[in-house]
């Protein structure tokens, strides 16, 4: 499948639920955007574009937007991260931009980065405008790369930007990633991340879907390309292990959170646990409260002040509704062919640190759903024979130019990093894209 395609279309069917998944933090209304725009005090060396991982110009791009230049504001945030839309909606900027904001020095309110750039990029998809880049000229160069992800979508562009082809292979029948697949539909909807692909093939970047690459396949790959990128993301969701763990009701966070973004799961039973208490854990939390379960727990073994979740994500959920149960462990699902309740033993901290069960202190939570979010594994097995190193499953790479200990090999976000943020995926993706480019262009001058 090549050129420019319409998978904005096949997220139809999906609007009853994006109805009852209304937007985290709703788009600017031109008059509010212009307004938060005019209290950017525009700085010259910004520390909001420092702490963007892709550096996108914020000073720029919000002054264009002061000015009424909409479509030179989209430009400034495509040309440095060509995901600029998805990481409006997606992106921590409580962390990132917009906690390095100048404004906090005065007291004051942090610039609304975030939305400021949504508002931009919906004009570019409103107003019907293509990709404001094109394609460089062929240099004969074809690269593959694994997994349709943010990583391979932003290395992608900036392999067609310099006239490389790049063919992506995913498993999935839509590209994305995790951006389609495995993100809240609050925070980025299925049809956005979707219709921002669709902009991105107008460079020319091609799909294969439903192709599942082990070794035999990677062998192949590396014959008839000049280039691989690795952009497989992390496996499957941890299993706990304990007894009634396989029974009609246990799932885990991604499948649980693909399912009600693509129409599969259309509701939650009315009592619901999440294991775990990351990110993703929340993501699944609150899904199932907007589901329409009566009681959601979020299970975690230690404190809050040990949760990996975000601070504001926290406090999303529990404006939502989730309620917390802390220092417990499950050590049995309940249940005969389905879950009926989660048997959870309360912890305490030993004198050498570690977390042992209070005696004769379990009890049982009742329960109809358990959906796991305890990490991820890594997703490189087919990489075991020394193809490319890795350390403890990660895939090392030069952080400059992603290139792995295999010079045809590179590689970019969560199979590297171990799991960060959309941007994060984004900027290793770019960064490699370049040094691909590079790297050939150095190959075809040595040939």
């Amino acid at each position: 499948m090549s050129g420019a395609t319409n998978f904005y279309s096949k997220a139809a069917g999906t609007a009853e639920i994006a109805e009852r998944f209304g937007d985290l933090h709703p788009p600017f209304e031109k008059t509010a955007a212009v307004t938060e725009a005019h209290r950017c005090l525009y700085c010259f060396d910004a520390p909001c574009m420092g702490a963007c991982p892709t550096h996108i110009d914020v000073p720029k791009f919000i002054k264009k937007i002061a000015s009424g230049n909409l479509e030179g504001s989209a430009k400034t945030i495509l040309d440095a991260n060509i995901l600029g839309a998805s990481c409006a909606r997606a992106c921590p900027v409580d962390v990132l931009c917009e906690g390095a904001c100048v404004m906090h020095r005065y007291n004051k309110q942090p610039i609304e980065i975030g939305r400021l750039q949504r508002f931009a990029m919906d004009a570019l998809h409103a107003s019907g405008a293509g990709m404001p880049f094109t394609p460089g000229a062929a240099t004969g160069k074809s690269v593959a790369l694994i997994g349709g992800g943010p990583a391979s979508l932003a290395c992608a562009a900036e392999l067609r930007r310099r006239g490389v082809r790049a063919e992506i292979f995913d498993a999935r029948p839509l590209p994305g990633g995790l951006n389609t697949y495995g993100i809240a539909e609050y925070k980025l909807p299925l049809a956005e991340s979707l219709r921002e692909i669709d902009l991105l093939t107008e460079l020319g970047v091609e799909f294969h879907f439903e192709t599942v690459v082990d070794a035999a396949k990677l062998v192949e790959l590396e014959t008839r390309y000049d280039a691989v990128f690795l952009g497989v993301g992390l496996g499957a969701i941890h299993e706990l292990g304990i007894v009634g763990e396989e029974l009609e009701g246990v799932t885990n966070a991604l499948d649980f959170i693909a399912g009600y973004k693509s129409g599969a799961i259309e509701s939650a039973p009315a009592k619901v646990a999440v294991i775990g208490a990351g990110n993703t854990a929340i993501d699944a939390a609150n899904a199932a409260v907007r589901l329409g379960a009566d009681e959601v727990h979020m299970v975690y073994r230690r404190g809050p002040e040990q949760m990996s979740a975000f601070a504001f994500e926290y406090e999303h959920a529990m404006r939502e509704g989730v309620k917390f149960l802390w220092n417990v462990a499950p050590v049995k699902v309940a249940g005969t062919t389905k879950v009926h309740g989660l048997e959870l033993a309360r912890l305490e901290t030993s004198a050498d640190g570690s977390l042992v069960p209070m005696q004769g202190e379990n009890f049982v939570l009742a329960v109809d759903l358990v959906v796991l979010a305890i990490g991820q594994g890594t997703h490189t097995d087919f990489l075991l024979d020394g193809k490319v190193q890795l350390e403890r499953g990660r895939i090392v790479i030069d952080r400059a130019t992603g290139q792995t200990s295999n010079a045809k090999y590179f590689a970019g976000g969560d199979c590297t990093n171990g799991g960060r943020e959309v941007v994060d995926a984004v900027a290793d993706g770019k960064r490699a894209g370049i040094g691909i480019a590079v790297w050939l262009e150095g190959q075809h001058a040595n040939a």
